[in-house]
């Protein structure tokens, strides 16, 4: 459990300190003041990187050093440093033994839910292979690494793609690497799939109070069995297409998640009720999944998410959360206290 945090020069914070209980947070303050960079802070400290902002830019205005120190029950005290210099790195000191990379048994496990997320299974297709990475990161240890080879090798295949006299053999070897890397991340998220599929109906019945039956599966270029093969005879067949494009048609970094409702699909046909249960569903499973899987409770950043739940997934949402220590922003902490008569810490903005 998180018990305090000092802030100084990060974001819209000079030198702040806030104090936490085990149990739900409630942030409040009007638009602007300060509550999603309180949540920020957080998840660098936590996990070791910002879901919206380079490491510079969290860095208080004309100021060259951003400190963050995060207090835990267990009495582990976490120092992040941020430095403006151009050859300066983001750096970690835990219980005085520093860092320049949180490994994943370094990180504290975090669950965030923000706005953006309600498009994630209705908007573009990278957003629902980011869901899928990003857990894959926090509970598999080395495919961050994968998925940072994959990148790495798919963008070296575009480039060469883009040259005048394109030397097969060269290509060839990175057709090689990459579909060994592609198979990798294809595997991966295609058991992580299996699982949140085990698990979705019964969540989303919890939180929606309605059955539906539900598909979620992940969608690959090629067919799981012998994907690596497989992949390099599309890219073989494909080249000149490639060519063409300037980028690669096939692979990991084009598939898609299918997801459907009662066996239509979700896109096409769910309401808005339905889409944001459906997303809220996945964000329960992905703190689920990350608990069984690092044997660690992870700790819960809502962002202004329960103005955008009607008041029956308001009530649904927050017993869930009972398990958890949260910490939910809002600029009308009546919403909460209240309405949903939920017990918790408030903290002023």
């Amino acid at each position: 459990m998180i018990t305090e945090i000092t802030l100084k020069h990060f974001r819209s914070y000079k030198n702040s300190t806030f104090k936490f209980s085990p149990g739900v947070n409630i942030i409040v303050g009007p638009n602007a003041s300060g509550k999603t960079n309180l949540l920020e802070a957080i998840l660098v400290a936590c996990e070791g990187k910002s879901y919206r902002a380079g490491d510079k830019e969290l860095i208080a205005f004309k100021q060259e050093i951003a400190r963050i120190e995060l207090l835990t029950d267990s009495n582990d005290i976490r120092i992040v440093y941020l430095e403006s210099s151009v050859n300066k790195k983001k750096s970690y000191k835990i219980n005085n033994e520093l860092f320049t990379r949180l490994s994943l048994q370094k990180r504290l496990p975090i669950v965030l839910f923000e706005p953006n997320n309600l498009s994630m299974l209705s908007g573009p297709a990278d957003l629902r292979r980011q869901f899928l990475d990003d857990l894959l990161e926090k509970t598999k240890s080395g495919y961050g690494s994968l998925r940072r080879s994959y990148r790495r090798t798919l963008a070296q295949r575009n480039n060469l793609l883009k040259r005048d006299n394109l030397p097969k053999d060269q290509l060839f070897a990175w057709d090689i690497r990459l579909c060994d890397l592609g198979e990798q991340v294809a595997k991966y998220r295609n058991s992580l799939a299996h699982d949140i599929n085990e698990l979705i109906e019964g969540v989303y019945e919890n939180l929606s109070g309605t059955k539906a039956k539900i598909e979620f599966s992940y969608i690959p270029t090629v067919p799981i069995e012998g994907y690596g093969t497989a992949l390099l005879h599309k890219l073989e067949e494909h080249v000149k297409e490639d060519r063409e494009r300037g980028f690669t048609a096939y692979g990991p970094h084009r598939e898609d998640i299918a997801i459907s409702i009662n066996s239509h699909p979700l896109q096409m046909s769910a309401s808005r009720g339905e889409v944001r249960s459906m997303v809220l569903a996945c964000k329960i499973i992905e703190a689920i999944i990350t608990e069984e899987t690092l044997g660690v409770t992870p700790v819960l950043l809502l962002d202004d998410v329960f103005s955008e739940l009607d008041s029956k997934r308001r009530k649904q949402l927050t017993k869930f959360l009972q398990s958890y220590q949260s910490f939910i922003t809002t600029t009308d902490a009546d919403v909460l206290t209240k309405k949903i008569n939920i017990n918790s810490r408030i903290i002023l903005i």
